[in-house]
């Protein structure tokens, strides 16, 4: 058979070589750069009260913002998979805007948005914006696509007869669910909830703007790694940088793992 594309030996090479200069030699630059830190240096970079503040909230607010989008974003994916109203479409689009928009201007937004002068922070009876609350929102809210967008083709491969099949024998909506939709949508959901959390844990520019950057209080992580360049420490930055990346690593394998899970329950529920 011909094939388009040339062999294996060339195009395996040139995928090595361009991951090599996009992804692979920039990261080693940050364990190299690293590495030349004493140990206690580098525990000192690492675990001062102001990167563990960081840290709290980093990992603390992702996580929150990724458990919300794992219950929003199957309702909103549910909706789109079952129902068929006038602008479904256009919702469906909106899905996605977190994706396309750039991530400064969704903070500005946002920030616009929850002030407590906003349109939406002078009603609220708290404040939201620059306050970990606010943190909370942008990483929701740039996470929400992840959740939905993993779900969604499971939904629709499922299809509405198997839950109509269940309740013509007698089941209820809650049997339902529980038996028959969420064992499906499981693993998609638990990968779309990781996809989540991983973004929201590197993510900046929507944060900078709402979170106030006050130290200890409502400062992230890979802010306080652009503090310590600007202050030319960079060792220091790159040790945070590292902490954030050994996470990045843990979650892709996490990632990886759920994958391999779906496709094996996949399969033995065809067989």
């Amino acid at each position: 058979m011909r094939r388009v594309l040339p062999g294996l030996p060339l195009t395996l090479g040139y995928t090595i070589f361009y991951l090599s200069i996009i992804v692979l030699i920039p990261l080693s630059a940050t364990f190299f750069k690293t590495a030349g830190m004493t140990g206690e240096q580098f525990w000192r970079a690492i675990s001062s009260a102001r990167a563990l503040a960081s840290y709290r909230l980093t990992f603390g607010a992702s996580l929150a913002g990724a458990s919300l989008n794992a219950v929003a974003g199957f309702l909103v994916a549910w909706v789109l998979t079952r129902y068929r109203f006038p602008g479904r479409a256009l919702l469906d689009a909106l899905v996605d805007l977190p994706f396309a928009l750039p991530t400064a201007v969704a903070g500005i937004a946002l920030t616009t948005l929850y002030a407590p002068n906003g349109w939406i922070g002078r009603w609220l009876p708290f404040k939201a914006a620059f306050t970990p609350l606010g943190v909370g929102i942008a990483l929701t809210f740039v996470g929400l696509p992840f959740v939905v967008r993993t779900v969604q083709p499971v939904l629709e491969e499922l299809g509405a007869e198997f839950e109509e099949a269940a309740l013509s024998l007698g089941a209820s909506g809650w049997q339902t669910f529980r038996r028959v939709v969420f064992p499906e949508v499981r693993p998609a959901l638990l990968t779309g909830f990781t996809l989540a959390f991983a973004r929201a844990v590197g993510e900046y520019g929507s944060v900078v703007f709402i979170s106030g950057n006050l130290p200890l209080k409502t400062e992230i992580t890979p802010l306080l790694i652009i503090t310590k360049l600007e202050q030319y420490d960079y060792r220091g930055a790159t040790a945070l940088a590292s902490v954030l990346l050994v996470a990045s690593f843990v979650l892709l394998l996490c990632i990886n793992l759920l994958q391999r899970w779906a496709s094996r329950s996949g399969e033995r529920t065809v067989l």
